[in-house]
């Protein structure tokens, strides 16, 4: 049963303003796009998303500019001018986000790897357990990992115990890009200063909440690898992992700002 807010905005075509929006990331994504946003902007309670694209040759901006007429309000779209990381493409998208009132901003991958329901079960915990950064997590209750081969998800989950051996976090899924941020979180960390452009950029912002004091907490999710589209993980992202690590270790080190 649709909420009164979602109804009025539908017949009446209102301006209701959500206190929460999806960040995800695109390039070339053109087969899971447009599936990827109905379903998000489908969820109760209302979220809005926000794909930030960079400038996918595939056309995939096109493709959310043909529905954003459809979502008045709550479908966004920003465009860079090239592939750049995704970890500049969030800290974009992040800076987008804290200059509108949004109190909880999530990360999202567009693939489905991540399902999008669970998205209120993030919202969920950060709202009714005053968390600051909740984490979509494969690890946290066995391995949840559906369709990866076994040396992907060998080298993942331990991954994830070399991080908490460095780092010193608890977190058993210290790479998860499924997440949920409150607003204090994101204006706690300081954007400008986070260094990493790929998987390691999910490292670097746990880490910061983790000096800065920030409540964490893992939620079980099962994670799906993606059926359409191809993978953007590769040689130098992995290099940049795990090195970076021991480098934002060191920093922390003697270093006494987050």
């Amino acid at each position: 049963m649709l909420q009164i807010n979602t109804i009025l905005q539908r017949f009446f075509n209102l301006n209701i303003l959500s206190d929460y929006i999806v960040i995800i990331p695109t390039y070339n994504e053109k087969e899971n796009a447009e599936a990827i946003v109905r379903k998000t902007l489908s969820l109760q309670p209302l979220l809005d998303v926000l794909i930030v694209d960079d400038n996918s040759p595939d056309g995939t901006s096109q493709i959310i500019k043909s529905i954003q007429n459809e979502f008045p309000e709550r479908l966004h779209l920003l465009e860079r001018k090239e592939k750049n990381g995704l970890g500049t493409a969030y800290i974009a998208g992040f800076k987008w986000c804290l200059e509108r009132p949004y109190k909880y901003i999530f990360e999202m991958d567009a693939d489905f790897s991540h399902n999008p329901d669970d998205l209120i079960r993030l919202l969920e915990v950060c709202e009714k357990e005053a968390v600051g950064l909740a984490v979509g997590s494969r690890y946290i209750t066995g391995v949840n990992v559906v369709n990866w081969p076994m040396s992907r998800v060998i080298m993942s989950y331990y991954a994830s115990a070399y991080v908490r051996l460095v780092t010193g976090m608890i977190i058993r899924d210290a790479t998860a890009g499924f997440v949920c941020y409150n607003r204090k979180t994101l204006e706690t960390i300081q954007l400008d200063k986070i260094k990493f452009k790929g998987y390691a950029f999910q490292i670097e912002m746990k880490f910061k909440a983790h000096l800065a004091g920030i409540k964490i907490k893992e939620v079980p999710i099962i994670f799906t690898d993606r059926t359409k589209g191809t993978s953007k993980m590769s040689k130098k992202i992995f290099q940049e992992a795990f090195f970076g690590v021991i480098e934002l270790k060191l920093n922390s080190l003697f270093k006494k700002n987050v």
